[in-house]
């Protein structure tokens, strides 16, 4: 469905990132990785999948590093066709207690990496009057949390990021939506079961079940294979008048 198609994928070297870069390149799409770690396994986990797969390591808090990474994409592909904002960092604390540094960190990086990145792909998107925008959002952009300030503020902000987008490109064939999940088993999240676990004296799979029953009425976490289905689907025909849309991928929780 996506042969000749360039993808974008920011945080992508693992976790939910890698997983719809694969979804991705599944379809034919060609992957442009970005992340920090190794980069040559994912990298050779897409090529094995019959596309083409190039990695930059641009930092997503530095816009000068962005525009670099958007220049090596335009000149090893043409243009970026789907372009995928996931790259994201998260910290817990009260909002007394927060460290500035961190809030401004996680607003560049969960936030502002977005808009970099979409200034700068939407003029070639124009121009072939075709393009993808999908922001990894989170149940976290539709309702809150205690502690959770700055990722709480920077996904309520991409989603409305991504309407403001869809409003702009709505007569083209551009779409922007966001994707909202709930729990995902992530390295992130699995850390959190370990911690609390051991904070608490209680099994693994019994942290685990407090940590989904506290918030996700199904008690399964979304899976990134799910995730990248529901990207491939926004890449799809089928979705070209899905705009503005915040899909939740959530296992009930914000259905509360």
């Amino acid at each position: 469905m996506l042969k000749g198609k360039t993808a974008l994928v920011t945080g992508s070297t693992s976790g939910i990132g890698l997983a719809i870069a694969k979804a991705l390149a599944q379809q034919g799409a060609h992957i442009v990785l970005n992340g920090f770690g190794d980069a040559e396994t994912p990298k050779a986990q897409i090529e094995a999948l019959g596309v083409r797969a190039e990695y930059h390591g641009a930092d997503m808090s530095q816009p000068g590093q962005i525009e670099d990474m958007m220049k090596f994409a335009a000149s090893r592909f043409g243009r970026v066709d789907i372009l995928v904002n996931n790259a994201g960092i998260q910290h817990v604390a009260k909002v007394e207690d927060f460290p500035p540094e961190r809030w401004d960190a996680i607003i560049a990086i969960n936030l502002t990496s977005a808009f970099h990145t979409t200034r700068l792909a939407v003029p070639a998107m124009r121009e072939a009057n075709w393009g993808r925008i999908i922001n990894v959002a989170s149940a976290h952009g539709l309702v809150a949390s205690a502690q959770k300030s700055a990722y709480v503020a920077a996904k309520h902000g991409i989603v409305g990021f991504t309407k403001s987008v869809a409003l702009e490109t709505a007569t083209t064939g551009i779409t922007s939506n966001a994707i909202c999940p709930g729990w995902v088993l992530t390295q992130l999240v699995q850390k959190q079961i370990d911690d609390r676990a051991a904070r608490e004296g209680i099994s693994a799979t019994q942290a685990q079940n407090e940590l989904l029953g506290e918030k996700q009425p199904s008690l399964q976490f979304t899976t990134v294979e799910q995730l990248g289905g529901l990207a491939v689907f926004l890449c799809s025909p089928a979705a070209d008048q899905v705009r503005g849309v915040a899909w939740q991928m959530d296992g009930g929780w914000t259905a509360q």
